[in-house]
């Protein structure tokens, strides 16, 4: 079995100076590749950094919605992050999109940046790593605007009618902890209609610890975890869903 976090954070201090020990805990489990996402300029450049230093690490670079006004004021943000995207072993533009459960930046800003990187994806030729919450019905019209963009819903944990709007723009559905400990019935039959070869696994670490390790420190090994509850909750072999979404997360991110 070959697993790949497809989005993790690594860089966070939670794990300074004990990378390796996560990183060897994960392959013990089966997974051989993760991609630590970047949420702000600072944090993308010490993705870069350790993805550089870990031959089994890969690195997206990007800005969170909640630090979308800071990226906004530095007048170089947008070509800081151009310079990032173009460096060895990013695979992606993320993590970016609008959040406004908590909306820490503003509407307005959080789509100005979201624009940014869009543009920013489309000129490096990266696909991108999306986090929507509560805000499906500005996220899409931005999104259309654009053409051939590729890339993941990261975190997806919501109903079919919005998954279908997902499947319909050609994109990929990242699933975590969250599908282990969750009480809503529909985020679990969305969960299950995911088409196989759409389907990506990822631990949002150190966030979403999945249950049964709920109150401990999320990491890339619990993608094992995540990866045999779905294997039960959709009625297949833990084999067939690993290979799948192993495979997709090679070809969407093009990791060699």
């Amino acid at each position: 079995m070959e697993l790949i976090d497809t989005h993790c954070h690594l860089q966070f201090d939670s794990y300074i100076s004990k990378e390796d020990e996560f990183l060897s805990r994960a392959s013990q489990a089966g997974v051989k590749s993760v991609i630590c996402v970047g949420t702000t300029l600072s944090d993308s450049e010490k993705a870069v950094k350790l993805a550089k230093t870990k031959h089994n690490v890969w690195a997206s670079t990007g800005v969170h919605p909640h630090d979308a006004a800071s990226f906004l004021a530095d007048a170089s943000g947008s070509k800081k992050l151009r310079k990032l995207g173009g460096q060895p072993r990013v695979v992606a533009i993320g993590e970016t999109g609008l959040d406004y459960y908590r909306q820490i930046s503003a509407k307005t800003e959080q789509q100005r940046a979201l624009r940014a990187q869009i543009e920013a994806s489309l000129e490096l030729d990266l696909p991108l790593i999306f986090h929507v919450r509560d805000a499906w019905a500005d996220f899409w019209p931005i999104f259309d605007s654009y053409k051939n963009l590729r890339g993941v819903i990261h975190s997806f944990s919501s109903h079919t009618d919005h998954l279908d709007e997902v499947l319909a723009r050609g994109l990929y559905v990242g699933l975590n902890g969250i599908m282990t400990f969750t009480k809503d019935l529909s985020q679990l039959e969305a969960a299950r209609a995911v088409p196989l070869d759409r389907l990506l696994l990822e631990t949002d670490a150190p966030f979403l610890t999945p249950a049964p390790f709920r109150g401990e420190l999320c990491e890339p090994k619990h993608v094992a975890t995540i990866a045999e509850f779905l294997a039960n909750l959709r009625e297949q072999s833990i084999d067939e869903l690993s290979k799948a979404t192993t495979d997709n997360a090679v070809k969407l991110f093009k990791l060699n």
